[in-house]
């Protein structure tokens, strides 16, 4: 059995998306990185991270007892291996993907993550007029790339469909918090309808909404607890 320790953001996502789509059986575990369950001994010995996802398989092929894998790319590229589905593995074929996988790990996610920050944190913490532009800018930078290789073929890594666009797609959803107009990447519009046809995607996409919390209807005091857990985080002290 495969157990996801999840929440439903973008990162936890991009994942259930991939178990709907090789029709693995899978538990969800929460993780509400909101009331900082993140930060639990037991959840360390899974993410010294401390983030969300983190993938326990309790049947591995080696037989050796559970194994833990943390990072989403990481836990798409063990889940593809698992079900032999959508990660080629001819050497063009595999690295094809590989780069873009690591594209959005090193670039997609987090630009697009820093972007949605500021975008919301408004003014509370002064001036982020220059953040914004950065950031947004850089939002901006990241889907002219996706449009560009869109452009050229159906999917991200060429001809098939792969790992490679389900990683990239939840963080596609929100262009307009990230200050972007989508009409500009029409070949990135496209490859988002595609995207969003596909009934596992639609399934991968709805795992958890039940989980979700609109932090905006919160009272005052438990969106500033919230921000206080989510954010300005400094390193964890050795335990134990």
């Amino acid at each position: 059995m495969l157990e996801l320790h999840y929440w439903p953001t973008p990162n936890g996502k991009k994942v259930t998306i991939l178990l709907e789509e090789c029709g693995l059986p899978y538990r969800i575990v929460p993780v509400n990185i909101q009331q900082g369950a993140q930060f639990t001994d037991e959840f360390l010995r899974m993410n010294p991270n401390h983030r969300m996802p983190v993938l326990v398989d309790t049947a591995p092929a080696d037989g050796n007892g559970p194994l833990s894998v943390f990072e989403s790319g990481s836990i798409m590229m063990y889940i593809a291996e698992k079900a032999g589905r959508f990660w080629p593995q001819d050497v063009r074929g595999k690295y094809e993907v590989n780069q873009w996988v690591m594209w959005q790990m090193a670039n997609q996610g987090p630009k697009l993550g820093e972007c949605g920050h500021f975008s919301r944190l408004g003014d509370r913490e002064g001036d982020q007029s220059y953040a914004l532009r950065r950031f947004r800018d850089e939002a901006n930078r990241l889907y002219g790339v996706m449009n560009n290789v869109l452009h050229r073929r159906p999917w991200m890594a060429g001809d098939q469909y792969t790992i490679a666009d389900m990683i990239c797609y939840p963080w596609t959803l929100n262009w307009k918090l990230q200050g972007q107009d989508i009409e500009e990447f029409p070949h990135v519009k496209r490859w988002q309808e595609t995207m969003a046809a596909r009934p596992a995607v639609q399934k991968g996409m709805s795992v958890g909404a039940d989980l979700s919390v609109d932090v905006t209807k919160l009272p005052p005091e438990e969106q500033a607890r919230i921000r206080k857990i989510m954010y300005n985080q400094r390193a964890i002290p050795v335990r134990g």
